[in-house]
């Protein structure tokens, strides 16, 4: 069984004696440490993964909602307080819920498997494996069109504009060069000169003057001819 690791930040003995019964009920919690006030809880997130705080508003020195504005690296939260004009800045801070004092075991148990759900699905996205673009959209004639990665030859720029060579034809579309090498992936285009991008693998033939693709001859600027090897 995967358990959840979490802390209590609380500074009234009753209510975080109430929050550890209710959590030793729950197997699948792991209560790592309680806290009567933020500063030590933030020494612990940062010396220890944690995944829940259970976390009272109103707290000696710094604020709850206070405390969480000073997370880098914030945690699954469970506001447990007697305040409920604070939900609404609650909320905004994406916190998961708010149990208003006192609360059933059976509340806390809701708003705890809510909060279960939303650490396995950060995790899940964290874990996912990054799958690279293989296209862009550019606008061309007051449309967006999909433009696939493979199908570029080169990119030559005009002024404001650029000319995208495929395989299939030529597209032109208001956009810089400096745009457009932010968004193509750097290991399959190399800017040789200011006004042209060239697709590496669609390269014929090259020397240190000029690159060749389909009978096309790109120059290559001064700036670019430290090295002629572009593979």
């Amino acid at each position: 069984m995967q358990r959840y690791k979490c802390i209590i930040v609380e500074d009234e003995p009753l209510a975080s004696g109430i929050l550890k019964n209710y959590i030793s009920r729950i197997p699948y919690l792991e209560l790592q440490g309680e806290f009567r006030e933020a500063i030590s809880a933030g020494r612990q997130l940062q010396q220890e993964e944690t995944d829940l705080i259970f976390l009272d508003i109103h707290l000696p020195e710094l604020k709850g909602l206070d405390f969480l504005r000073t997370l880098t690296k914030m945690p699954v939260v469970i506001v447990t307080t007697a305040y409920h004009q604070y939900a609404l800045d609650g909320f905004e801070l994406s916190v998961t819920d708010y149990l208003l004092k006192p609360f059933s075991f059976n509340r806390f148990l809701a708003a705890v498997n809510k909060a279960v759900k939303q650490v396995n699905a950060s995790y899940v996205m964290a874990n996912r494996p990054v799958i690279p673009e293989r296209y862009l959209f550019l606008t061309i004639d007051r449309r967006k069109v999909k433009i696939l990665f493979d199908e570029i030859d080169y990119i030559e720029s005009s002024r404001e504009y650029v000319k995208v060579f495929t395989e299939k034809t030529m597209y032109v579309s208001k956009i810089s060069t400096g745009e457009l090498e932010k968004i193509l992936p750097a290991e399959k285009f190399r800017r040789i000169h200011r006004s042209f991008i060239v697709a590496v693998d669609k390269i014929d033939a090259y020397n240190k003057e000029y690159v060749e693709i389909k009978g096309e001859k790109i120059p290559i600027g001064g700036g670019f001819k430290k090295d002629n090897t572009f593979f």
